[in-house]
């Protein structure tokens, strides 16, 4: 077979990778417990995040064969390790994408956003190897992914007096979305007006507009908890895959002077609800932390990091 390797164009690739990532979100034939790529929510959220404008996608690297992708090796922000998905039966590429990364990714033209270190899914003991043949190894650090099949989690979660749950589609609040955000991300104040991005946005809420318009943004699913005072104090994002029939919690963060509350187990487990609604069979999240744990996910997979070795 013939595989060709050509650079990433947003314009006409964001789809075809999509749809590449949805056609290949199960294998039960691989070691990793069927998981062997990213979610396509994750690179959907990748490309409407604010940071994705420092991001220099030309340099993400895509691998064709008979006009169908194969391979794909890309960064997530800027300095972020890389990562590599590719299509079952095509696993001979791996060794070529470690190389791209280190000539293409790696390091930036100006130094300052290197890309050092690869994420590998745990289990992928040939893709190891090719690693570690090439001066790598694994450290300590790693990215879980846990899941909940949806009829685990109930239908709602306490919430304090005077507190109450709305969705985007209630109300619409780029400001208020980006207060939010911002301060459950331990932003210390008001959010800057410049936003996170400053040379690419007019201001945050110009941000929280760019989010927004991801093709699969789902203003019903996106749910927040309001004060009784009227701000929003905790947000709970999600994304909805309806052929492989997943959501996805992305991104959650509760206001530190409303933490250990509930709020934001109440949001998470309300957007859970409402995308099961639709069809969701089972969630997501990148995390492990107690406030999943309580709603039951469980860790199903971690990418584990590589790092070049010292001397």
């Amino acid at each position: 077979m013939t595989i060709t390797q050509r650079s990433f164009n947003f314009e006409s690739d964001f789809d075809k990778v999509s749809q590449f990532l949805v056609d290949t979100y199960y294998d039960p034939a691989t070691a990793q417990r069927g998981h062997i790529n990213w979610l396509q929510s994750r690179w959907e959220y990748m490309h409407f995040h604010p940071m994705i404008t420092d991001v220099d996608r030309s340099k993400i690297g895509v691998w064709e064969s008979n006009g169908k992708i194969v391979g794909v090796a890309h960064p997530e922000h800027p300095g972020s390790p890389a990562y590599f998905e590719i299509r079952p039966g095509f696993e001979p590429i791996k060794a070529e994408m470690l190389d791209y990364y280190e000539r293409e990714i790696r390091v930036t033209p100006d130094g300052l956003d290197n890309h050092e270190g690869i994420y590998l899914m745990g289990g992928d003991g040939e893709f190891g190897q090719i690693a570690s043949d090439a001066g790598y190894t694994k450290s300590d650090d790693a990215e879980p992914m846990s899941i909940v099949p949806t009829d685990r989690v109930p239908d709602s979660a306490p919430l304090p007096d005077g507190f109450k749950l709305i969705s985007l589609a209630d109300e619409n609040s780029p400001k208020k979305s980006h207060q939010v955000l911002w301060r459950g991300f331990n932003h210390e104040g008001d959010p800057d007006e410049n936003g996170l991005v400053e040379h690419d946005f007019s201001n945050g809420i110009a941000e929280r507009e760019f989010m927004q318009s991801a093709p699969n943004f789902a203003f019903d699913l996106n749910v927040v908890a309001v004060a009784p005072n009227g701000d929003w104090v905790s947000y709970s994002g999600m994304w909805y895959e309806p052929t492989n029939k997943y959501c996805y919690v992305e991104p959650v963060a509760t206001d530190p002077e409303y933490r250990l509350k509930g709020l934001g187990k109440a949001a998470v487990t309300e957007s859970i609800r409402r995308a099961t609604l639709l069809g969701a069979e089972v969630a997501y999240v990148g995390a492990t932390l107690p406030i999943y744990k309580s709603i039951s996910f469980e860790q199903v997979y971690s990418l584990e990091k590589w790092v070049q070795s010292s001397g």
